[in-house]
């Protein structure tokens, strides 16, 4: 029996990535900030990411699923971001590595997680 080596993916879990994103539709996309929520062992055989967009529009934090990234924290700072921006973990997208243009920076993973588990209703209890 034969094993095939999984392609090892070239960005981890939380790295903030500029992506070609789809509109809702499906019928377009653009090049914006998303985040890498994927476990990085996931080991699908696929070259694919599952990211969550990133917008600039703030107004849109008030919810549980969202996360707000503030360029005056440290953590702001490491994102690579240009302004302040939300985490939008109810806007997931499944992705071709090759969507990818490139790396502008990581973000901790903690309040995300948290986003994430209100998203998918995944809660502990």
């Amino acid at each position: 029996m034969t094993t095939t080596m999984q392609p090892k993916p070239n960005h981890k879990r939380g790295a903030v990535i500029l992506v070609l994103f789809p509109h809702s539709d499906l019928r377009f996309a653009k090049t914006r900030p998303a985040l890498i929520v994927q476990a990085d062992a996931l080991q699908t055989g696929l070259n694919q990411v599952i990211v969550a967009m990133i917008t600039s529009k703030s107004f849109r934090a008030n919810h549980p699923s969202r996360v707000l990234i503030r360029l005056s924290t440290p953590e702001g700072q490491h994102s690579g971001l240009l302004t302040d921006s939300v985490v939008m973990t109810d806007n997931l997208a499944t992705l071709a590595e090759a969507a990818i243009e490139r790396g502008i920076g990581t973000m901790p993973m903690a309040d995300v997680d948290k986003a994430l588990r209100h998203t998918l209703g995944l809660h502990v209890r």
